[in-house]
C-alpha cells in the first residue's frame, strides 16, 4: 500500500506502525502536511484516510477522479474482491455541510451560507442557504424545513383530500409558519397555532418567507391567532374549558428511535394524543407526522400506542419524499372510532 500511495503523494514517508490484537495501524506524512493512516483488521477489512488541509481558494491535491485511480490500483495490489472510495469529508469549516437523520445517518448538505445563528430557551436555532433545496431550518443539528419542503405541508394537511373551509383547527407547534399559511388560503374559521418558541418564528418569518408568508409577522390575524407557549398547557385550557376543534395538528417532535416505548418522548407523544382527542369533535381528526419509511420499528410502536388512548381510534398512513429529509416520510391521520 506504502508502494502504491508513494506514487500519488509526494515525500512520502513512514512515521509509526502499531501492531495489536491482530491489528496495524500505520501512520504516514507526505508533503504539504498531508497525513495517511493505514488500518487493517484480522477479519480482512483495510482502511485508507488521507488528511490535509485546504482553503476555500486552493485547489484539493486529490480530485475525485484521482482517488477512484487509487481506489483501483490498491485493489490490485492487494488482490481484494471489494473496494470503495468516498469524495474527501469537509471539516473544521465555519459552515457544517453534515447533519444526522433520526436514524443515525449522515446527509451532506450543498450549504454555502449561514443566515441566522442563535441559540433561544429551548434550542439551537440555525438557517442555512443550500443551493439546491434554498434556506433551511435546522433546530438542534437536526433538519426541518426548506423552501423546497412544500409536499411535507401538504401532505400533512392532507390537502385535497380534507375540506377545511368552515374549520375550527389546533396547531400544536409550527414555528416555521408553514402549515398556518397553507392552512389559511384554505379558509378555515379560525386557527390556533401553539408554539412555544418566538425566536424560531422571528428567523422564519425574515428568512423563510417563501414558506410562512406574511402570517408570522403578527400574533393576531382575522381568523387566526398565535399563542407564545406550552402547547399543553393551552390544550388543558381547551379542555377545561370545553372547547372542541375540527382538526388538531401535532408538528411537533418526531417519533422516537429506542427500543421500547418508554421515557420522556414517549409519555410527551402519549400526552399529547390523548389531550387533542380531548378536544376534538366527534368526527374530528388529529393531524401528525411520523418518522422516515426507513424506521419501521419505530412506526410500528407508534402505532401500538394509538391503540392505547384513552378513547378508541382509527387511523390511515400517507407518505411523501421531502427534499430536505432526502428520504420517504410517513404521516398518520387519526379519529375516534364510532360506535
Amino acid at each position: 500500500m506504502e508502494a502504491v500511495l508513494s506514487s500519488y503523494i509526494p515525500e512520502l514517508k513512514r512515521q509509526h506502525t502499531f501492531n495489536f490484537a491482530g491489528s496495524f495501524i500505520v501512520l504516514l506524512t507526505g508533503d504539504r502536511g498531508i497525513h495517511v493512516t493505514l488500518r487493517g483488521f484480522p477479519q480482512g477489512l483495510v482502511t485508507c484516510n488521507i488528511e490535509y488541509y485546504k482553503e476555500d481558494e486552493e485547489k484539493p491535491l486529490f480530485l475525485f477522479e484521482s482517488v477512484r485511480k487509487l481506489e483501483k490500483d490498491l485493489a490490485e495490489k492487494l488482490i481484494s474482491n471489494r473496494c470503495h472510495s468516498m469524495p474527501a469529508l469537509k471539516r473544521g469549516d465555519c459552515i457544517d455541510r453534515y447533519f444526522p437523520t433520526a436514524d443515525e445517518r449522515i446527509l451532506e448538505y450543498d450549504i454555502d451560507k449561514v443566515l441566522y445563528e442563535e441559540k433561544s430557551p429551548y434550542q439551537k436555532i440555525l438557517i442555512v442557504h443550500s443551493r439546491s433545496l434554498g434556506n433551511l431550518l435546522v433546530l438542534d443539528d437536526l433538519q426541518n424545513m426548506s423552501e423546497s419542503d412544500l409536499i411535507y405541508t401538504e401532505t400533512l394537511m392532507q390537502r385535497g383530500k380534507e375540506n377545511y373551509e368552515g374549520k375550527e383547527i389546533v396547531i400544536l407547534g409550527g414555528g416555521d409558519g408553514a402549515l398556518l399559511w397553507e392552512l389559511l388560503k384554505e379558509k378555515p374559521k379560525f386557527v390556533y397555532m401553539l408554539e412555544i418558541d418566538e425566536l424560531v418564528m422571528k428567523a422564519c418569518s425574515k428568512h423563510l418567507r417563501s414558506c410562512c408568508g406574511d402570517c408570522l409577522d403578527k400574533l393576531k390575524g382575522d381568523n387566526y391567532e398565535i399563542i407564545v407557549g406550552d402547547c399543553v398547557e393551552m390544550l388543558n385550557q381547551f379542555i377545561t374549558e370545553g372547547r372542541k376543534f375540527d382538526y388538531v395538528f401535532g408538528d411537533l417532535t418526531d417519533i422516537p428511535l429506542s427500543a421500547t416505548p418508554q421515557g420522556e418522548m414517549w409519555d410527551f407523544i402519549r400526552l399529547i394524543l390523548n389531550s387533542s382527542m380531548a378536544v376534538l369533535k366527534s368526527e374530528g381528526k388529529y393531524m401528525t407526522h411520523g418518522n422516515g419509511a426507513s424506521c419501521p420499528e419505530s412506526l410500528r410502536m407508534f402505532e401500538e400506542q394509538l391503540q392505547k388512548l384513552s378513547v378508541s381510534v382509527e387511523f390511515s398512513r400517507a407518505h411523501a419524499f421531502v427534499p430536505s429529509f432526502m428520504e420517504d416520510w410517513v404521516f398518520y391521520q387519526v379519529w375516534q372510532k364510532q360506535n
